[in-house]
């Protein structure tokens, strides 16, 4: 049973090696887990999962592997799975004597009796304390209470006792494979990160304060600097025309940028980059600033991210005059060059599917010029153009 998981994971395409597996059965077998399920399925998650983008697809494996666990159908003839695995826990107290009645039971009765009311029931049944049905404290069924039950056609938990919290898939929203959203953004662009300490001594610098301490023979405490995220990132975000469509993704990745990075700065542009950008669409005519005094005041150790579909005449990037909104003298892609040659690191985010990019021309052409460093704006594309960012 747990190869067929450990190949299964694999299969769903988590990156789990033999030495997790390893580790695993050897948490086993100094019996970490309990024997009980919810127990070995946090164990497991912990030893064989990475990376948070991976624990939805863990969950529905996990749920494929061991469904006989909850349900009974799969459950029965399983005699490899623990007995222990099955027991679920309680939280509304019976009677002594009503426990005793259970337990007394025992779990080859309990199991024996289980299949022979499965064979004599034929109808739904409610309430009680024999047949399977709810609201009753039969060992079977739902919405009772028994020690040793197994929970049969109950849609949530009641008594937390045979809870499957792989099934509620807290973490689908983290799949790479999902749409976009700010609180998944923001883990991706996490890869974005370089700690440095900086500013006042503002935290305690416990081993610091130990080995003061030991010398001097008194209490000495230490503090030092905050650890904060060194990353500088400068933002341009194409606005207005085919970027209308969308909108969502970008505000959601400006949002998401804003709270992880303390040290960004952002300007927006229409189609290319030209000699003016701006940082309110409101007054983008009467507000700009030249790009000249962006490239002279911004060190060439910020990381720059340009955000936009690429999606334009080509004549807008490679000829002067080009610009569909005013008469730009030099043509689009001379102003990517110099800002690709002052800033070291640089990538472009494209919200257009990239098994679309090459239906487009100017996209080709941008791609280019950026020297194949344009990721798409999905998870995965993010986290690749973080690791760019941070070479």
């Amino acid at each position: 049973m747990f190869t067929s998981f450990f190949l299964d994971l694999k299969k769903a395409g988590l990156p789990v090696t033999l030495r997790e597996y390893l580790t695993l059965m050897e948490a086993m077998d100094a019996d970490l887990a309990e024997k009980r399920v919810e127990d070995f399925y946090y164990l497991s998650r912990a030893a064989l999962v990475k990376d948070e983008r991976n624990l939805d697809k863990f969950d529905r494996v996990f749920g494929h592997a061991f469904k006989g666990l909850e349900t009974l159908g799969d459950a029965l003839g399983k005699a490899e799975i623990p007995e222990e695995w099955l027991r679920k826990l309680a939280e509304k107290y019976l009677t002594d004597e009503e426990k005793a009645q259970i337990e007394a039971m025992g779990w080859d009765k309990l199991w024996e009796t289980l299949k022979k009311r499965l064979e004599e029931q034929k109808e739904r049944h409610q309430g009680g304390n024999k047949w399977i049905g709810t609201a009753g404290t039969s060992p079977y069924g739902a919405y009772g209470y028994n020690p040793e039950g197994i929970r049969i056609g109950q849609s949530g938990n009641r008594n937390n006792r045979a809870i499957k919290v792989w099934d509620k898939r807290e973490f689908k929203d983290l799949d790479d494979t999902v749409e976009l959203g700010t609180r998944n953004i923001k883990i991706a662009l996490r890869r974005l990160r370089k700690f440095a300490r900086t500013g006042a001594a503002e935290e305690l610098d416990l081993d610091g304060t130990i080995k003061s301490t030991a010398e001097h023979g008194w209490l000495d405490v230490q503090m030092r600097p905050e650890r904060r995220n060194a990353i500088k990132v400068l933002l341009f975000f194409d606005i207005g025309g085919s970027m209308d469509w969308h909108v969502k993704q970008v505000e959601e990745l400006f949002s998401a940028a804003k709270a992880e990075f303390k040290h960004m700065e952002y300007f927006y542009f229409h189609n290319c980059l030209y000699e003016h950008v701006w940082k309110d669409n409101r007054r983008r005519h009467q507000e700009t600033t030249p790009t000249w005094d962006v490239i002279r005041t911004y060190p060439s150790d910020y990381r720059v991210i340009l955000v936009g579909d690429a999606s334009m005449s080509p004549y807008e990037i490679v000829q002067p005059g080009g610009s569909v909104e005013h008469w730009n003298e030099e043509p689009g892609q001379a102003w990517i060059q110099r800002l690709t040659s002052h800033f070291h690191h640089v990538a472009w985010l494209n919200p257009v599917k990239e098994t679309h990019w090459s239906y487009t021309h100017s996209i080709q052409v941008m791609k280019r010029l950026m020297a194949d460093r344009m990721y798409p704006l999905t998870l995965e594309g993010i986290d690749g153009a973080m690791r760019e960012l941070v070479r």
